[in-house]
């Protein structure tokens, strides 16, 4: 097999692995959303026959509660205010998108003749990663 035979022979294989990777994303999600409305409606009947729990085929089905929150909308700066005032700070954890980090580091690098800043040495780690891009071609 020469290599523009093998070059091919793996671009297909990329593609469809890419493809099938799509498809089982989109099953997956597809999937959640179903086991979401079928333990609300075993939830919501359990809760009205009052019935904590049942074991099934071996498996135990247990009603529970858990309390969930999140930041109001447009008030995570004056949550983060709050907490830190009530003393509960180490709550609050900062963080940095990775694809925002990455693309700033690759700017600065770009603005410093191709070498990470000073100041960011030993404060990130930089890699270079080569893939193959894959999209539709053009039609001609």
């Amino acid at each position: 097999m020469d290599n523009s035979e093998k070059m091919f022979e793996l671009a297909d294989r990329l593609k469809a692995l890419r493809d099938e990777k799509k498809n089982a994303e989109q099953s997956l999600k597809e999937l959640n959303t179903t086991i979401d409305e079928v333990d609300f409606q075993l939830a919501s009947l359990m809760a009205d026959t009052e019935t904590q729990n049942f074991t099934r085929s071996g498996v135990m089905f247990c009603l529970t509660t858990a309390t969930r929150a999140s930041a109001a909308a447009d008030r995570k700066d004056d949550l983060f205010e709050a907490l830190r005032t009530e003393g509960h700070g180490g709550l609050i954890y900062e963080t940095v998108n990775a694809n925002s980090l990455s693309a700033f580091v690759k700017e600065q690098i770009a603005e410093n003749d191709d070498v990470l800043p000073g100041w960011l040495e030993g404060l990130v780690n930089v890699f270079e990663k080569t893939t193959v891009g894959v999209r539709k071609a053009a039609r001609k």
